[in-house]
């Protein structure tokens, strides 16, 4: 009932914007027309106005030398102000120019209540009724807190394709840490993933059409595309994504228009055959190949644990007993039982091995054998 309600308050407020809209350029031209009426009546009396008073002034200040000095230095100053003006302004229409090419129409600042205010009125005038795909990081901010930009527009969107970063993968806990704020930790990008999820959910059982993908690595654009236009923002390490400045590019058939550089990114990315599709009604992961076709599915909450669980028993076994190794070699680590050492993906665990370097910090040679415990570990043995 509420929606109902909103709904139907967005269309009046609309109906009466294009009420006002409508005659609004021929009120403009009338407006313009008779004040150039009114200028070209007025001009003979104004001149002759001025004539006279300026005859009476001149024979009182014809002689003054202070007076011409003055006036000298104020029109200098004047001159240096207007040429100053249109060197800037030329410079800023070349700046327009290369703009207008590469397709932006726009820089908002995110911080400040009139900037967010802006750009959520913006964004709400350019996306009902349109197709809107997101890529961010976790979404709370964005479409599930209802002061975010795209809180109600994707509730009333034609269609939604939102990608999300995995909270189970690396590039999650990689963005949260290079965060300097100590209330944000994993976890929390993690809860805070979980609620975009739900927020989803509810709109996918009140019929929406809405599709959501988990990437793996850390976010690099945060970006809204809706319709001709496409907002774009730069996560950088150790700054909060809100505080970026905000760029809007618009579709242009011109070919120097960076719009459809971006568009093509998220098509990629969201064909990424290794970036899977979460199932908002199962709860599972669907991993498809490239020609889209379903290849499997997992749980979310326990796609690493093979990894995990694999990894831990190939430490437990190769500490056991202190420092001896199930082929009798042995070798001295600062890395105690069960614990899983830092950089411990199997990627750095292949690298560490290839430089020289155990996880644990060791260095170690290995023989050009085929090691069952480097086989269980994944680990890719010199040959």
């Amino acid at each position: 009932m509420k929606r109902l309600t909103d709904e139907i308050r967005r269309i009046k407020k609309r109906g009466i914007a294009a009420f006002i809209k409508g005659p609004s350029p021929i009120l403009y031209h009338i407006l313009l027309l008779g004040m150039s009426a009114a200028l070209a009546l007025s001009l003979p009396w104004t001149i002759s106005f001025i004539a006279d008073k300026f005859l009476i002034y001149w024979s009182v200040i014809g002689n003054d030398k202070i007076f011409f000095i003055a006036i000298e230095m104020v029109l200098t100053i004047l001159f240096l102000f207007s040429t100053t003006c249109l060197r800037k302004s030329w410079k800023d229409r070349k700046l327009s120019r290369v703009a207008k090419a590469a397709g932006l129409v726009s820089v908002i600042p995110s911080t400040g209540f009139l900037a967010k205010r802006r750009i959520k009125k913006l964004k709400e005038k350019q996306g009902p009724s349109r197709d809107v795909m997101v890529i961010s990081s976790t979404g709370f901010r964005t479409f599930v807190d209802p002061e975010g930009d795209l809180h109600q527009l994707i509730q009333d969107c034609q269609k939604a394709r939102i990608m999300l970063l995995n909270p189970n993968r690396e590039g999650a806990t990689v963005r949260a840490k290079s965060l300097p704020d100590p209330e944000i930790t994993p976890e929390s990008f993690g809860e805070q993933i979980q609620k975009s999820i739900d927020f989803l959910k509810a709109l996918k059982a009140a019929q929406k059409n809405i599709k959501l993908k988990l990437y793996p690595d850390p976010p690099f654009l945060k970006m809204a595309i809706l319709g001709n236009y496409i907002w774009l923002q730069h996560y950088q390490a150790g700054l909060n994504g809100q505080k970026m400045p905000k760029y809007v590019f618009k579709h242009d058939p011109d070919t120097g228009s960076l719009y459809l550089p971006f568009y093509q990114y998220f098509v990629e990315r969201w064909n990424n055959p290794e970036i899977p599709e979460y199932d908002l009604e199962t709860n599972r992961l669907i991993y498809r190949n490239t020609a889209g076709n379903e290849v499997r599915r997992e749980n979310l909450d326990t796609m690493n644990n093979k990894v995990v669980v694999k990894r831990d028993s190939l430490m437990q076994e190769i500490f056991k007993d202190g420092n001896k190794v199930k082929n009798g070699a042995s070798f001295h680590s600062h890395t105690p039982v069960g614990r899983t050492p830092a950089g411990d993906s199997p990627t750095a665990l292949r690298q560490n091995l290839h430089s020289g370097l155990h996880p644990g910090g060791k260095q170690f040679t290995m023989l050009r054998s085929r090691n069952p415990i480097c086989e269980a570990a994944d680990w890719i043995a010199l040959r």
